[in-house]
């Protein structure tokens, strides 16, 4: 443990960008914390590079660059749903060229993979189904759902996530993901789960994070994105699992 705030880099998930994070921005920094957002290749202002060939791994050397240039130390990585995927990713190749750069990782209802899993390896073949029939009519991209149905936010909220949505990389989604997983047990994990209601891709996730060893789980009774309908209660958890890490 150290006396030295960890920086904070927040990755967020399919369809969104840097933008999504700005309501919990203020707080952490406020709070001491030095935070990034990274935006991901093809997604929010980066949208414009977009093409059919990018893959996990391109979003990886996405977060591992901001890392790298900011020159960051004492690391705690944020994945939001899709974005589990690249932390993840990114933890992984910071442990083996940047050994004891990571404090620790959180997952905000977001994926997590074992050694070998992917994206949409876990869904249901109606969900596959129906995203590899979007893909194909979008230049292999995902077009965003619609945020006013599931997401549990306001008409105004569902309305903004709407206009700043764009068409996400397809080329990770049947992609695995194969790493050696002792570089990240030693790690402390955090598991944000958001329950109400909850979002169906990421339950065998909720699952796994209850079953294994090394996991804290807490949880919001919000939808998906409580980075915008509970940030307080986002930036609390945050905070003090960055605290913790911090003593």
């Amino acid at each position: 443990m150290s006396d030295t705030k960890p920086a904070i880099v927040l990755v967020h998930g399919a369809w969104g960008g840097g933008w999504i994070w700005r309501r919990i921005l203020g707080p952490l920094r406020e709070a001491g914390y030095e935070v990034h957002a990274v935006t991901l290749t093809g997604d929010g202002e980066r949208a414009h590079l977009r093409r059919p060939d990018i893959d996990l791994h391109t979003h990886i050397a996405d977060v591992v660059g901001l890392v790298e240039m900011e020159e960051l130390d004492r690391v705690i990585l944020v994945g939001h749903s899709y974005g589990g995927m690249v932390a993840t990713g990114a933890a992984v190749k910071l442990q083996e060229t940047h050994p004891g750069i990571l404090a620790g990782l959180a997952y905000v209802d977001a994926m997590f993979p074992h050694s070998g899993d992917g994206w949409g390896i876990a869904h249901p073949p109606e969900v596959v189904e129906a995203r590899l029939k979007a893909a194909a009519e979008y230049d292999n991209g995902l077009p965003a759902p619609d945020a006013s149905e599931g997401f549990a936010v306001s008409a105004e909220d569902a309305a903004w996530l709407n206009r700043r949505h764009t068409i996400h990389p397809f080329g990770m989604y049947r992609q695995t993901f194969d790493y050696d997983e002792s570089l990240i047990q030693p790690l402390p994990r955090l598991f944000i789960d958001c329950t109400d209601p909850a979002y169906p891709t990421i339950a065998p996730v909720r699952k796994l994070v209850r079953e294994e060893p090394g996991w804290e789980v807490v949880e919001i009774a919000t939808g998906h994105f409580p980075m915008i309908s509970t940030p307080d209660e986002l930036v609390a958890h945050l905070r003090g699992f960055a605290d913790r890490l911090s003593e």
